[in-house]
């Protein structure tokens, strides 16, 4: 009997998982700090999966590696949720809706030469999203800031964020700092002088440019390059994509490039389906599913490794110290992403009224976060039919 229910249970748990995330990758919007928002409010607040200082480790951990961070803290919660069944279902179906939204895009853009005005949909969704980070924000800095030394480097992170230092920098110079930190002050204690260097970081980027025709294998292993060293957010992705589609193999126009990388942003789910749209363009959909499938391949990979480490980073004083910076620097990321997303969608006096009310609604009334985003939807398109 007590086998069955486990089965049971199991069941229950993977449903769960695929449901949650078919739901917000086919209603999130707003890039990757809105959706690790949206996880937290959905995994830690409303349904106690996991306390908010293990979320905040999963954001930590999955910026140290390469490859987009939405797509694998899905990965990362379903492994946590319903083992490996509800790893592979969390990312799979978190991923889907995004990519079939792409591809109808993709079809328009190529058949008929222009987008539709999909901006009006996200006129009223971002002061919406804004709401739900700020609240996500609120919550898990109560989490990761831990004292002054912790405090201190999560604002110098916002303040290098706005002098465009690099992001993967940020986060290793965080996370050492506070370890040096950390183990010069135990060093001390015991009497031990310590002479402490930061050191420095730097990642350089190099292109060559050779024309190629297109091939299908090619694409595949680019996409498979770029998504197993992808750090940081859709602009080092335009970075990537620029570097590899426009200038080495001269498949893509630029303008091109920067209509794949808005799609990639007005469509549910990961930004990076920004790679769907490119494998439309080069060949119809077979290489828009590869493109997709090469992408992403590597985050599964790393998330494996990743929740096979993870669990025993706090057994020893140096990798909780490390891990204590990273998660404090990848929140101080949240809130220049954050001050950004709010200066490019709270622009008059609507968006404010939205913004205000949203925050009413998350912090007081904790309503679903796909229910404000579909109200904010509908509410943006009614305000743009209105006044134009």
């Amino acid at each position: 009997m007590s086998a069955q229910n486990d089965i049971l249970q199991k069941r229950s748990y993977l449903k769960g998982v695929a449901l949650l995330f078919l739901r917000i990758g086919a209603t999130a919007f707003g890039g990757p700090a809105a959706y690790i928002a949206i996880m937290q409010r959905e995994t830690v607040r409303r349904r106690h999966w996991l306390d908010d200082q293990q979320f905040l480790d999963m954001v930590g951990a999955t910026n140290l590696i390469p490859g987009p961070n939405a797509t694998e803290m899905a990965l990362y919660l379903g492994k946590v949720r319903a083992g490996w069944t509800g790893y592979l279902a969390s990312g799979i179906l978190f991923i889907v809706p995004g990519t079939l939204a792409t591809l109808a895009l993709a079809w328009v853009y190529v058949s008929y030469g222009y987008l539709p005005q999909i901006g009006w949909v996200l006129y009223g969704i971002k002061p919406v999203v804004i709401a739900i980070v700020v609240q996500a924000l609120w919550d898990l800095g109560r989490k990761g800031i831990k004292g002054f030394l912790t405090a201190s480097v999560g604002v110098a992170v916002v303040a290098l964020y706005f002098l465009n230092i690099n992001e993967i920098a940020l986060l290793f110079g965080g996370a050492a700092v506070v370890l040096i930190i950390r183990g010069g002050w135990r060093l001390w204690k015991r009497g031990v002088p310590a002479l402490l260097a930061l050191p420095a970081l730097s990642v350089p980027l190099s292109s060559l440019t050779v024309a190629s025709p297109f091939s299908p294998l090619t694409l595949f292993f680019a996409m498979l390059k770029i998504g197993a060293v992808l750090y940081g957010s859709g602009y080092v992705l335009l970075a990537f994509f620029n570097s590899e589609f426009v200038v080495r193999l001269g498949w893509l126009t630029y303008q091109q490039l920067l209509d794949a990388i808005a799609v990639g942003q007005v469509t549910p789910g990961p930004v990076a389906t920004s790679a769907t749209f490119i494998g439309y363009l080069m060949g119809g959909w077979p290489s828009a599913l590869l493109a997709t499938l090469a992408f992403f391949l590597p985050s599964f990979f790393f998330v494996a490794l990743l929740s096979r480490i993870l669990p025993g980073l706090h057994k020893k004083w140096w990798s909780e110290a490390f891990l204590d910076g990273v998660n404090v620097a990848s929140l101080g990321l949240m809130v220049g992403v954050t001050w950004q997303l709010g200066r490019s969608g709270i622009t008059d006096w609507y968006t404010i009224v939205l913004a205000l009310a949203a925050l009413v609604l998350v912090f007081r009334f904790k309503v679903n976060s796909s229910w404000l985003i579909l109200g904010g939807a509908v509410l943006g398109v009614m305000y743009k039919l209105i006044v134009g």
